[in-house]
Order: C-alpha cells, then structure tokens, then sequence
C-alpha cells in the first residue's frame, strides 16, 4: 500500500488536526519521499515511518508539536538538517538500520536542542573505534545513545514500571477482594449450619418433653382403668341399691 492511501485509512474520518498519533510503518513511499503528511497535522505527537522504503527526509512538513519520530530500517544517509529546522521540539529519534557512516553526517543534530534519546543500531557508524564518546560529544544534549547513557547505564521506562506496578496492585487487590467475598460466603453457611443445629435441637428437646408428657398421661390412663376394674379372682362389691333391688323381684 502506497504512503499516501495509509495516511488516508489512518485519519478514519479525523481531520489531521485531531491526529496525535500516525504509525505508518511497512507502507511503501514513492521514490524513497515522504507523501501524504502536511502541516495540516498540527498536533501530531509521534510519527512512526518504519521500513517504508525512505531515502530521504526532505518532505517532511514543519511539526511542531511532534516529539518522537521513528525512522529505522530505511535507506537514509544524511540530509538530516532538515529535521532540525521543522521539528524543533523533537525528544527522541530512532534512525536504527540507515546508512549512516561517519560522525559528520549526523551534526545537523546539534541544533535539536530538546533531543535526549538517539538510536542508530546496525548503522556503520557504530563500528566507529570511538563512536559513544564522539556521539556524545557532539551532542551534549543527549541522555540515551542507543538506550544507554554516557556511564552505560541503561535506560529505564519509569512509566511502564509504574503502570506495571499499579496493574499488580490491582491485581491483589481483586484476589484479596476475592478471597474475603469467599470467606463471608463461608461464614454465612457456617451460621446457617450452626442455627439448624440449634433449631433441631431445641425442636428435639420440645419434642422429647412432649413424648413425656404423652406417655405419663398413657399411664395415668392405665392406673385409672385399674382402679375402677376389680382384680381378677375377687368378688365385685355389692352396692346397697343391688339389694333392693334383689327384695323388689322377691
């Protein structure tokens, strides 16, 4: 896909002013030119032009806003002065897999005066006996060649630790959140399980009670029964109105 008909999907109905961001890598230039990127992108931030077949800077437009530029894997081997005229406020350059060979072609640099990170992995000026102390050097403004300082410390990304960071507390935060919900499910049920118990038992004891009192009312029942009915063998007692009645039939 030609430059020009990328920079127009990557819009997706946007003006260019709306844009902070345009990532054109592997698209293909014409003749080795930048196509399809104006001043229009006022607010552009960061443009990544990666394996697009670049031998020149030369048409890039005047951005002034733009911080980060990424041109690696292309065929560029100077011009540069241009990027110091119409990106003033450039931080970071990434020129990693051109064609640069000698210091020299890289001075226009200099006049980047907020530029603190320069990458040119596999350029042939690396091969330079003294290529980290020139580099330096010439650009005293630098803090990072090649994602090193001067003392080879390497560059560290405070940002993405911190997002790292915040994603991990979260992280435990949620099981924690997790692990408590659990354990007041576990003691609901436990509460539940325990006041069963205590309805069974008391329901037993009260049932109990009234399995007593069935069998105590059962018994006076029977020693009723037994008092009224004369034992066996033995004569039932004669009443004074059995008498009488014995004279009447006489």
């Amino acid at each position: 896909m030609d430059m020009k008909k990328r920079v127009s999907l990557e819009l997706r109905h946007r003006s260019p002013a709306e844009v902070q961001e345009l990532v054109l890598d592997n698209c293909r230039s014409s003749e080795g030119k930048i196509e399809g990127i104006t001043e229009e992108f006022s607010n552009l931030e960061l443009l990544s032009l990666i394996n697009v077949g670049l031998t020149s800077v030369a048409d890039i437009p005047k951005l002034d806003k733009l911080k980060k530029l990424e041109l690696s894997d292309n065929r560029i081997s100077g011009g540069l002065e241009v990027l110091a005229e119409r990106l003033v406020n450039l931080t970071h350059l990434n020129l990693s897999g051109n064609k640069f060979k000698d210091i020299s072609t890289l001075e226009p640099l200099k006049k980047l005066s907020q530029l603190k990170s320069l990458d040119l992995f596999n350029c042939e000026v690396t091969n330079l006996g003294d290529y980290r102390d020139s580099i330096f050097t010439l650009l005293p403004q630098l803090t990072y060649l090649d994602g090193y300082d001067a003392d080879d410390c390497e560059a560290s990304d405070s940002d993405g630790e911190a997002d790292a960071v915040d994603d991990e507390g979260e992280s435990e935060e949620f099981w924690e959140e997790e692990e408590d919900d659990d354990e007041d499910v576990v003691a609901e049920v436990d509460d539940d399980d325990s006041g069963d118990d205590e309805d069974g038992a008391v329901n037993g004891e009260v049932d109990s009670e009234e399995d007593d009192e069935d069998d105590d009312e059962e018994d006076d029942e029977e020693d009723d029964d037994e008092n009224s009915s004369p034992e066996k063998g033995q004569k039932r007692k004669r009443e004074p109105e059995d008498e009488d009645d014995d004279e009447d039939d006489e």
